[in-house]
């Protein structure tokens, strides 16, 4: 099994319990806006026995070839795409698509992860009860995850509910938190930060004394610390709050390098630098210091 991004290869671990073994093609800190695979990678997704994705764009520049291997008779699941499309936030740039980002609410990523656990007991029907249980036992962390971030955001004060970030990929996570979210970029990474974007959120950030700005891990960071310089600019000091995970996970082997480890770094940082209360290690004590 080949999973595109590592959001979905760490639900098909989960559900799987390791009963089949999924690659992740595209890996840590890769943008997959941006991604082009090589000819190995298409051979090994025409070769793959399923492969799994999240669709509505994200792997934008995979959308042929995950036709291709449809057609070829293989299975795709794409994990977004299973979702009610009145669950989901609308893209401006594709009218066809809906915000990929799903994964950024737990809560809608659970819902998703039943398009996988589904998929995996048609392709291995013996390890169905198994697929089932792994999923039900997965659910319940990541039900515990999203209250432990409901919980934590609550206490960041309310000027400073603002989450600046480089690229669109938060929305979901805002919507679901209470948290503003702004951004350089849309929903894609391919277009260049625009700026009068740049300066208009610099106002905001001075009015409303907005302690941090955040950097992803998959974007370069040069259009966020122009946010800072801006606003120390207009006589106001801004942080760099962090990196976060927006469209790759962490180092594979490390917890950060799962999706719950993923989501709990995300909600500290951001709680920790505009000035909430939460644990430094996070929900689990397991974040890297």
């Amino acid at each position: 099994m080949i999973a595109t991004v590592g959001m979905v290869g760490d639900v098909v671990r989960e559900v799987s319990g390791g009963r089949v073994r999924a690659e992740t093609l595209i890996g840590e800190g890769v943008d997959p806006h941006l991604f082009r695979p090589t000819r190995a990678d298409i051979a090994k997704l025409l070769g793959a026995d399923a492969v799994f994705g999240n669709g509505h764009r994200l792997e934008g520049r995979m959308g042929d070839v995950l036709e291709r291997v449809r057609q070829s008779g293989k299975v795709v699941v794409l994990l977004a795409e299973s979702l009610p499309r009145e669950k989901l936030r609308a893209n401006p740039d594709y009218p066809d698509a809906a915000d990929p980002h799903v994964w950024m609410d737990p809560a809608l990523w659970s819902e998703a992860a039943g398009a996988a656990e589904a998929a995996l007991g048609r392709l291995v029907p013996e390890s169905r009860e198994v697929f089932a249980g792994n999923l039900a036992r997965f659910r319940e962390r990541l039900a515990r995850l999203d209250a432990y971030a409901k919980e934590a955001i609550a206490t960041v004060p309310d000027n400073a509910r603002v989450l600046v970030t480089a690229h669109d990929a938060f929305a979901y996570f805002g919507a679901r938190y209470g948290l503003e979210v702004e951004s350089i970029q849309g929903l894609s990474t391919e277009a260049e930060a625009n700026l009068a974007a740049i300066e208009e959120l610099v106002g905001k950030l001075v009015r409303q004394r907005v302690p941090a700005v955040f950097a992803e891990t998959s974007v370069p960071d040069r259009a966020v610390r122009a946010l800072i310089e801006g606003a120390a600019a207009r006589g106001h000091q801004v942080a760099l709050g962090g990196n976060l995970f927006s469209d790759a996970m962490g180092r594979p082997g490390t917890y950060e390098g799962t999706y719950e480890g993923m989501i709990d770094h995300n909600v500290t940082t951001i709680v920790r630098a505009l000035g909430g209360q939460a644990p430094a290690r996070g929900l689990n004590g397991r974040l890297s210091s």
